[in-house]
């Protein structure tokens, strides 16, 4: 934007640019340790194990988890759910929301800090970046050097490495949804289908965008939950605070010096708080939006008042309210009780009991009677009226089954030929069924019969399923 400016003894014009936005900046994070980094790896190593190792578990001689799209079936270790079960996929998701809104109400973004994939994979991205290219310092100086064998060096190989940690999380990916070991042979043999080479791109270059080169930015601008998080906080949720009372004011000074004397608080004013936070904020100006918790600021303040012998916790967990009125632990946790957090409980234990309940006594099942309208009522052998019915039979279980189907409702009603079918584990079968009845046993028009499907092999595994008979006029 150019804004243009004359002064009233001058014959000439200035011409002023003015810069709307901030110029975005690198962030060279650096490496810390601590209880709370080492958290942080804890949840990459479990989080990583599960997302890498589960499509290579066998579960009854089939992939233990996997999202079948082309059968239309989702397999989750013993559990098989159909389109007919979306109900429990959407209960889950309501679940996890408020599960979510539970944990920020109590302690903060702890989702984003420690198991979100963004900072798990930026996480694995810092760390590669570090063993190839070196420390902060050593990024920095490598950033401002021009380009040499070295850097290209360098940068080449970290950018293949990054390349390659995401093409195999866009390959692992995938192999939820088609089956790894038939994915491993078509990788071997160059034979990917459209669908899987697309995808596997496609997911393999936002882990690298997003985890290599937008980092902070997609936790600042991008993820919805920075912007709406403040709703769920209240003064009581645990966030990452600094003792503005006990650090104040601020100042450099010497180790074993009467800083008190000098005026000065807690604080060293050495910028390391600011230089590991992998959004670049300094807490020091008080909670912020772009604050993710990761808590890396309290493991670099602790090292730093360890070694100036001053006591830790000069940036912690803490409380809005517990700041402000000096509480210790015991107050806090005396305060985690309160309406906010028993509502998110009670709803959140409700429907989770419900979402198992309704698991736990899923059929496996189901039956769907369906009568063939292109062959109305008609008049076989013997005068005996028939009716065409299609039974779709879905069995949900991880065995084969033989089921045995009977017809009630009418008076000598019965079904023509072999009452038994046989259906393969986690498949469904459909077969026409011939229903056959005197024509003084029923009333013209509509008549309410049922179908029954038993299980031979387990006599509880059974479906009663209402159906109507065609009399004609």
């Amino acid at each position: 934007m150019t804004i243009e400016t004359s002064g009233s003894n001058a014959a000439t014009e200035q011409a002023q640019e003015v810069v709307l936005f901030e110029v975005h900046k690198k962030i060279q994070v650096r490496a810390v340790s601590g209880i709370f980094a080492n958290w942080r790896w804890t949840l990459v190593w479990f989080t990583q194990l599960l997302f890498y190792g589960l499509p290579w578990l066998n579960w009854n001689g089939r992939q233990s988890v996997l999202f079948d799209l082309v059968e239309r079936k989702f397999y989750i270790f013993g559990l098989i759910f159909w389109p007919q079960d979306v109900f429990f996929l959407a209960v889950l998701l309501i679940i996890s929301a408020y599960a979510l809104f539970l944990f920020t109400a109590v302690g903060g973004r702890l989702w984003c800090g420690y198991a979100c994939p963004q900072t798990v994979y930026t996480e694995i991205f810092l760390w590669i970046e570090q063993k190839i290219e070196g420390d902060r310092n050593a990024r920095v100086k490598l950033d401002a050097a021009p380009m040499s064998a070295r850097k290209a060096l360098l940068r080449g190989s970290r950018y293949a490495a990054w390349v390659a940690v995401a093409l195999w999380t866009g390959f692992t990916f995938v192999g939820f949804f088609t089956p790894i070991k038939t994915l491993s042979s078509e990788l071997f043999t160059l034979s990917f289908g459209p669908w899987e080479t697309f995808w596997v791109l496609f997911y393999g270059a936002f882990t690298y965008a997003f985890a290599g080169h937008l980092r902070e930015q997609v936790c600042k601008y991008m993820c919805p939950y920075a912007r709406f998080q403040g709703v769920m906080f209240d003064p009581d949720t645990l966030v990452i605070t600094y003792d503005e009372e006990r650090g104040e004011p601020r100042g450099t000074r010497r180790k074993g010096s009467d800083y008190r004397t000098q005026g000065k608080g807690d604080c060293v004013d050495c910028g390391i708080c600011v230089q590991v936070c992998p959004t670049g904020i300094d807490i020091r100006q008080g909670l912020q939006y772009e604050c993710i918790g990761c808590a890396a600021c309290i493991d670099a303040c602790d090292q730093v008042m360890e070694k100036m012998d001053y006591p830790k916790g000069l940036i912690r967990y803490s409380t809005e309210n517990a700041i402000a009125q000096h509480w210790g632990w015991k107050d806090i946790a005396g305060h985690i009780i309160r309406p906010r957090v028993v509502i998110y409980s009670a709803i959140l234990v409700a429907i989770t009991a419900a979402w198992l309940w309704g698991l736990a006594t899923k059929p496996v099942l189901r039956v769907d009677v369906i009568r063939d309208r292109a062959t109305l009522a008609r008049e076989v052998e013997g005068g005996l009226i028939e009716n065409l019915y299609r039974l779709q039979v879905m069995n949900v279980s991880e065995k084969s089954q033989n089921y045995v189907m009977s017809v009630t409702g009418l008076d000598k009603i019965e079904i023509a030929g072999d009452s038994g079918i046989e259906v393969a584990a986690a498949s469904n079968k459909s077969i026409l069924v011939q229903v056959r009845v005197p024509p003084e046993s029923g009333k013209k028009g509509s008549n309410v019969i049922y179908f029954d499907v038993k299980s031979r092999n387990d006599e509880k595994v059974a479906v009663h399923e209402k159906a109507t008979f065609l009399m004609p006029q």
